[in-house]
């Protein structure tokens, strides 16, 4: 690991949440919005600037910072990054940029409490990225769940917001409860191992964890439990269900914030293989068929959604088996075609969601049967949905196409039958896309107050226009991506015992 003397991971934790303090404390609306931006700006360039700090030949946790922080249970402020984990820095933060500028002239009641929700949410998402030691994850991951409750429940669009926000809410902590049983059962292994005592010899820091090999029993406990939990969050069939719930009720910024942050999916792949390898090579057969299921099952809903805020919920849950089944190949292409991927995920599926929030705004609906012809009056909204829907079904030059082209040859390589699935997945994919953009943008114009509506505001073309870019200078150019974490991937997947092809 590579230490670092000024402490400029923490530095990206805490201001988003004084951003947060500065921004609730404001005497205006019009302030709490100017002071949101400006922190979420300000953490989008300090998060460029670790990229660019960032040495992607070095395969092991680089800018690492190290705190005493529970002496009596040698827990740890312990963070840092490595490949796997460094770009979703500023790409989070983007998406909490984009979410500000979304938001900017929606939100009437309580706007200075909303935005300090939101840069409060920011932080510990980073803090989720970037914690290596076990209960410091734990901690931030479980912080992102206030703001996510008081967000869907306050400003959703929905009557049941706040049926939607409890819901969440008690899925999350179901979800928490295994992992924190892991994580202790990973610290007192550890100790005992050591020949040490309890609490004194315990430890939480995940480096550490990494060079003790578990017992094959505990390591399928942990394996299992591990799986379990982070598979709430994913979400995993059938634990979806609050998803296209959050979907319909929540704020359509919020849910661009879910859906394109899959917290989830990058446990299994941070922490879930890793600790428990000699399980994980076991049981990814387990892996392999809960996320062929998962994108199976969630295609063939979206197939049959003539909404298009419950039709992206289920693609997104559609595209998270798409990733499992890349994550359980065990080779790299679908290792580095799953990072890619949930990386997609902040860009397309997020602004999918915005553009769903931008006609719910304008028509009050986003069903098929209020809409027709919205390509006519919108060319702007039309223009970039086409290009975020081309990417989210993987057209060769959008980011989609190398993220799903390595998902799917990563599970043939791997397994001809996972293999299979993954191709139906995308061909499904690119059905319900479609399906929804003839009846919904084209075709005669059947409503008179789809014939009024404004296109694309000033505003919402800016926001839109950066992950249009990123999506498009991705798709052309995959190594940008695919260099800054294939150091890291190999050492991902040497930890597993596997031979890299």
């Amino acid at each position: 690991m590579s230490e670092v003397n000024f402490p400029l991971l923490s530095f990206i934790i805490l201001l988003p949440l004084l951003g947060a303090i500065v921004t609730g404390m404001s005497r205006t609306a019009a302030a709490a919005k100017v002071s949101a931006l400006t922190f979420a700006g300000l953490e989008l360039l300090l998060t460029l600037f670790v990229v660019q700090l960032f040495d992607s030949s070095i395969g092991d946790f680089q800018l690492v910072e190290k705190f005493d922080w529970i002496p009596f249970l040698n827990v740890e402020y312990l963070v840092g990054v490595d490949g796997i984990s460094v770009l979703f820095l500023p790409l989070s933060a983007l998406l909490t940029t984009i979410a500000i500028l979304a938001s900017w002239n929606s939100i009437n009641h309580n706007p200075r409490f909303h935005f300090s929700l939101l840069l409060a949410l920011q932080g510990v998402t980073v803090g989720v990225f970037s914690a290596l030691d076990m209960m410091l994850f734990f901690l931030f991951w479980e912080l992102t769940l206030p703001p996510l409750f008081f967000l869907i429940g306050l400003w959703g669009i929905g009557s049941q917001r706040r049926g939607a926000a409890i819901k969440y809410t008690l899925f999350m902590i179901a979800g928490g409860g295994p992992l924190l049983l892991a994580i202790i059962i990973l610290a007192v292994d550890h100790a005992t191992q050591m020949g040490g005592s309890i609490p004194q010899d315990l430890t939480f820091s995940l480096p550490v964890l990494l060079q003790t090999t578990l017992p094959a029993d505990k390591q399928t406990l942990v394996f299992l439990l591990l799986l379990f939990g982070f598979a709430f969050k994913a979400p995993l069939v059938p634990l979806h269900t609050w998803l296209p719930t959050a979907a319909m009720e929540g704020p359509t910024h919020i849910v661009a914030i879910l859906t394109g942050l899959k917290l989830g999916v990058y446990g299994i792949l941070r922490f879930a293989m890793p600790l428990a390898p000699a399980a994980a090579v076991e049981f990814s057969w387990i892996l392999s068929v809960f996320g062929a299921a998962t994108l199976i099952y969630g295609a063939l809903i979206a197939l049959q959604q003539t909404n298009l805020r419950r039709l992206l919920a289920y693609a997104s849950v559609s595209h998270v088996g798409l990733v499992v089944v890349g994550i359980a190949s065990l080779n790299m292409q679908g290792v580095q075609g799953a990072i890619f991927q949930l990386l997609n995920f902040t860009l397309v599926a997020s602004s999918l969601m915005l553009i769903a929030g931008f006609i719910q705004h304008r028509l009050g609906s986003t069903d098929t049967i209020h809409l027709g012809g919205v390509a006519k009056v919108m060319p702007k909204l039309t223009c970039f949905y086409f290009l975020f829907a081309l990417a989210s079904f993987g057209v060769p030059g959008t980011s989609g196409f190398p993220a799903e082209l390595l998902l799917i040859v990563g599970a043939l390589t791997s397994h001809g039958f996972f293999g299979t699935a993954a191709l139906a997945g995308a061909i499904l994919g690119a059905a319900y896309m479609l399906s929804f953009t003839r009846n919904a943008f084209f075709g005669p114009i059947i409503h008179t107050t789809v014939n009024q509506v404004q296109d694309l505001r000033p505003r919402e073309l800016v926001l839109l226009c950066a992950p249009a870019l990123l999506i498009l200078l991705f798709g052309f150019f995959p190594n940008s991506i695919l260099n800054i974490n294939q150091v890291a991937s190999e050492a991902w997947l040497a930890r597993l015992a596997l031979q890299v092809p």
